[in-house]
């Protein structure tokens, strides 16, 4: 008797719990959502890990890390990284390349006027951007990036100044620079050096010095995009034999603005995700125009690969109508939820903040409400 009883217990128990099972509430929808950021100087690990510990704990997956070309710091700080749990991405400058004894000044690209972004770069001191049509230039990405995807702790490679100069501004930083950009000006205008008008005009049969307007030369417009796009997707297959991911901060677009502004057809990149930066600002849009933009992206890779909205934050909320620098304008913390809002339902895979440190705790506060959406039923 004692037998059948406990069978009988036993049994009512297990009934018991599997009606708890279904009535166990399921996994809450989170956003996934990345963030660029830098190496705090002078950070200790345990620093280093609490920070960390932080941003995950705030709704982090993964970190687009900037530390030059040091494998020591990304493979020091990529292990506190996986330790709590995100993913670790490095974040590598590839075509502009600062004062480097491995880099001649000659392997630099020059603009319509001669001049060399070595010596005399546009707009800012450090855009010495390098001519992509050499293969030296190659050659040295291909050992920088090489190196550092040979890291245990290192998930993908994070491409970026992957472009041309902009040969036009995005129009919210003309008053900055005391520009109106209706054009492309020769003096942005770039790679006019020896091999890139050599090669072009082995091509085309095109001297595209002897052309009064370049900008109306669609050849020569698509010679230099593929010139970009040839060496991503060599970089892809060295970083693929790895058996790491690559990735890329890019313009919006691409056909409306990366294009036009600094030569980037990025939907013809073999990359494993893209991470285009939807500024609103530095183009005089709203939350609107990143979902608009967000569509467009989504649409150009034709929903094949992930597509992750970079947004920029506002460091200075309360300052930013008295801010003259659109550098240091950006999303506002009741703007952030319409921003990640517009981009998920307009197709994005997740979101990339640009960055944490600008974040204010009212940033924060609006962010953990809006990843926490489920866009899914939205779109």
């Amino acid at each position: 008797m004692k037998k059948v009883f406990t069978i009988i217990l036993t049994t009512l128990l297990l009934i018991a719990c599997k009606k708890e099972e279904k009535k166990s509430p399921e996994v809450t929808y989170k956003t996934p959502l990345y963030a660029w950021a830098q190496l705090p100087k002078g950070a200790t690990d345990q620093e280093l890990k609490t920070e960390f510990q932080e941003l995950k704990n705030k709704g982090v997956d993964g970190l687009m890390y900037s530390a030059g070309h040091d494998p020591a710091i990304y493979k020091r700080v990529g292990k506190i990284v996986k330790e709590v749990g995100m993913e670790f991405h490095t974040w590598i400058p590839t075509m502009v390349q600062n004062n480097n004894p491995k880099l001649k000044p000659e392997w630099y690209a020059v603009n319509r006027n001669g001049e060399s972004a070595f010596d005399k770069p546009a707009y800012v001191s450090h855009y010495q951007f390098l001519c992509p049509s050499r293969p030296e230039v190659y050659n040295f990405l291909e050992n920088l990036y090489g190196s550092i995807a040979d890291i245990k702790e290192v998930d993908g490679i994070h491409l970026d100044y992957i472009r041309f100069p902009d040969v036009i501004l995005a129009e919210g930083l003309w008053e900055k620079y005391d520009l109106v950009m209706d054009k492309e000006y020769p003096q942005f205008d770039y790679c006019y050096c020896d091999k890139c008008v050599n090669d072009f005009k082995s091509q085309s049969g095109i001297d595209i010095k002897n052309v009064k307007d370049p900008s109306l030369v669609l050849e020569w417009k698509q010679f230099r995009y593929d010139l970009i796009t040839k060496i991503v997707n060599k970089l892809a297959d060295v970083v693929h034999s790895k058996d790491k991911v690559i990735n890329a901060a890019v313009f919006p677009g691409p056909n409306s603005i990366a294009k036009k502004l600094v030569r980037q057809e990025w939907d013809k990149w073999n990359l494993d995700a893209v991470y285009p930066m939807n500024y609103n600002d530095f183009y005089l849009g709203d939350t609107k125009w990143i979902g608009e933009l967000t569509k467009e992206e989504v649409t150009a890779v034709a929903h094949k690969k992930p597509i992750y909205s970079g947004l920029f934050i506002c460091p200075k909320p309360n300052n930013k109508s008295n801010e003259d620098d659109p550098e240091n304008h950006g999303l506002l913390p009741n703007e952030l939820e319409a921003a990640i809002s517009e981009s998920m339902i307009n197709g994005a895979t997740g979101i990339c903040l640009f960055t944490p440190n600008r974040m204010t705790d009212a940033h924060w506060d609006a962010l953990q409400k809006a990843i926490y959406t489920d866009y899914t039923q939205k779109k």
